[in-house]
């Protein structure tokens, strides 16, 4: 509202409106609103429900009690169909009328005179036909002085001057006219043929001197609204019956049109031989192609150009050009008149889609609005209000650009129009699809995790003594459980004894299931370790380096794409580069995980000291 208000503030202000009248404005600009609020408020209402469930655990609630996500969604999603319902009804019979009405009102203050108020110091020209300058406006008295009127009402080659000591200005009681009362002054006037006065040389000059006088000013200061039947013909004010007629009648004009161009084509000389000629059989006229000419030799038109004079030449040449001229600028003014019909054309499929769009907006939103607040789980006007921003702003571009896509022709229709539609309807289904099935979309961990995948970031452990140990940790389990790991990683080591190179890299890389079953071990001993009661054990099982399971250990299981792969030698060189990076920080992380296994057999057996701790410090330093 304030965007409108802002945008047409120069038609308002000024022309003394009653305030009926803009509210009636403002009214019928609000109904046009609709469109772009009714989907902000879906989805900034369905965010906070659905936030406010789920910070206040009740979400949890129902579905411990066996009540699915889509069971709850299912009153809801009920409701805004018949809200979808109701917005189409609403942009086909409410939506033009308002237009209608908006923009009648807002012409009909366009032509409205504005509410006269003089300033002092500069000259005043919102009187159509004067010219009026004050130096000192007394609003107390209603009096103005020392004025100097132009009058060029008549013309502006020879105005009227008329200077005053002082006047006043008022409205008559129909506000159809303006009085100037002036006092003291003289009026100065050509006579001349364009003031009037016929017969009379223009340099001949009447002066008039009066103590007082009146002038009378057409002005109509009368707010005059403007007939609807202007506005109902246009695009705005259709709704779908009449959209497509219109429709239809102007594609029959276009087509029509192109017809006739392409008739008028086909029938144009080439090269002075008439392409049909009319035949009158009986007094019935026909038209039927000119035969075809055949010639028992090619003709040379340049012979036929060097046989004429220079002269016969140049005209022959200009009439050429003349006619070629002629024939582009007809066929250019035609083509003007056709794209104007396709571009009114445009305008009214524009409208008609958008009677539709709306409605599938509103769903859209709601799907997407009720699963992110199941997943974000914030209640409020915080988090909701700078998501339903962020998504409508991004919303409102895209069916922006696809709108303006389609009024140029640049694109279909209807591609342009169902843009946004056919961009936020896969995140719709996405976010439900991870709602229903509660998947942490916006887990920083899993994000994160990811991430690691690509980028090899390294991770650290941390574990911290648990004040209830449930199964307690047997130095006999313990001992087997770190032997096993331990054995697992140098069968690891001897596996891969050396760095890859890069056919082997790209066709075979490190086995994917000998990693992830290496990993898995090295969580399992940690897990089970983390369990202890001694505080050493603890801090030695953090020395475990975590196994990430990166994809570039193993960049291609089949070895025929791996093949393919490498051939893209500039592509898959830096590829090769950052994997041998990886696989050697792993076998890295492999070496450390013995070392730690053999401080940990140390440990239980009781054998671990001081010396061992600062050999331990000094192989880290140098991993």
């Amino acid at each position: 509202m304030m965007q409108f208000l802002w945008r047409y503030i120069d038609e308002l202000v000024g022309k003394g409106l009653s305030i009926d009248v803009v509210a009636e404005l403002f009214f019928y600009a609000a109904l046009s609103m609709v469109p772009l609020a009714l989907p902000l408020s879906i989805l900034l209402a369905s965010l906070m429900t659905f936030g406010d469930l789920g910070e206040h655990i009740e979400l949890t609630a129902l579905k411990s009690a066996g009540i699915s996500l889509t069971t709850i969604m299912k009153p809801l999603a009920i409701l805004i169909t018949l809200v979808a319902i109701g917005a189409f009804f609403f942009q086909n019979n409410v939506l033009p009328q308002s237009q209608v009405k908006m923009w009648t009102l807002l012409f009909s203050m366009r032509q409205t005179s504005p509410t006269l108020d003089i300033p002092e110091g500069a000259v005043y020209s919102q009187i159509p036909g004067y010219n009026i300058f004050v130096k000192r406006n007394d609003k107390e008295r209603d009096m103005l002085y020392n004025l100097l009127i132009y009058d060029v009402s008549r013309s502006t080659l020879y105005p009227r001057i008329v200077t005053a000591d002082s006047g006043s200005l008022s409205m008559t009681e129909d506000k159809r006219h303006l009085v100037l009362k002036l006092y003291k002054g003289a009026w100065y006037e050509q006579m001349s043929g364009a003031n009037g006065v016929k017969g009379l040389s223009s340099d001949m000059y009447r002066r008039e001197t009066f103590h007082d006088k009146e002038i009378l000013i057409p002005y109509d200061a009368n707010f005059t609204r403007m007939d609807d039947e202007a506005m109902r013909s246009q695009y705005v004010g259709k709704n779908i019956t009449e959209l497509q007629q219109s429709i239809d009648s102007i594609s029959c004009k276009v087509d029509s049109a192109a017809t006739l161009i392409l008739e008028h084509i086909r029938r144009q000389p080439i090269c002075g031989v008439q392409q049909e000629r009319v035949v009158i059989n009986d007094g019935k006229s026909t038209v039927e192609p000119v035969k075809e000419v055949k010639l028992d030799k090619p003709v040379d038109i340049n012979e036929l150009l060097k046989s004429l004079s220079e002269s016969e030449q140049q005209h022959l040449i200009n009439q050429a050009i003349m006619r070629s001229t002629t024939q582009m600028q007809d066929m250019q003014f035609q083509g003007y008149t056709i794209n104007d019909d396709n571009y009114i054309m445009r305008r009214h499929e524009i409208e008609l889609l958008k009677k539709f769009t709306l409605s599938l907006a509103c769903l859209i939103f709601f799907f997407i609005g009720a699963p992110l607040g199941a997943i974000v789980r914030k209640g409020g006007l915080g988090m909701p209000v700078v998501i339903s921003v962020i998504l409508f702003i991004i919303y409102y571009i895209i069916d922006n650009m696809g709108y303006k896509l389609a009024r140029d022709g640049r694109w279909v229709v209807w591609q342009g129009i169902w843009l946004s539609s056919a961009v936020l309807l896969p995140l719709g289904i996405f976010l439900t699809k991870k709602a229903v099935n509660d998947s942490a979309v916006f887990n920083p961990d899993v994000w994160l995790n990811f991430l690691r995948r690509f980028t090899g970031l390294h991770q650290t452990r941390k574990l911290a003594a648990k004040e209830v140990i449930i199964n307690e940790v047997e130095t006999a389990e313990a001992l087997t459980r770190i032997n096993q790991l331990r054995t697992s990683c140098q069968q690891f080591l001897d596996t891969y004894p050396s760095r890859q190179g890069y056919i082997e890299y790209w066709q075979q890389g490190m086995n994917k299931a000998t990693v992830k079953a290496l990993a898995e071990q090295v969580d399992s001993v940690v897990d089970y370790l983390s369990n202890s009661r001694d505080q050493m054990v603890l801090n030695k099982a953090m020395d475990y380096p975590v196994i990430r399971q990166l994809l570039t250990y193993y960049p291609c299981q089949n070895k025929n794409i791996g093949t393919v792969l490498a051939a893209l030698f500039p592509i898959g060189l830096p590829v090769w580069l950052v994997g041998m990076r990886h696989q050697q920080n792993l076998k890295r992380d492999v070496r450390l995980t013995i070392k730690t296994c053999d401080q940990l057999v140390a440990i239980f057996n009781g054998e671990y000291n001081r010396e061992m701790e600062y050999n331990d410090t000094i192989i880290k330093t140098n991993d």
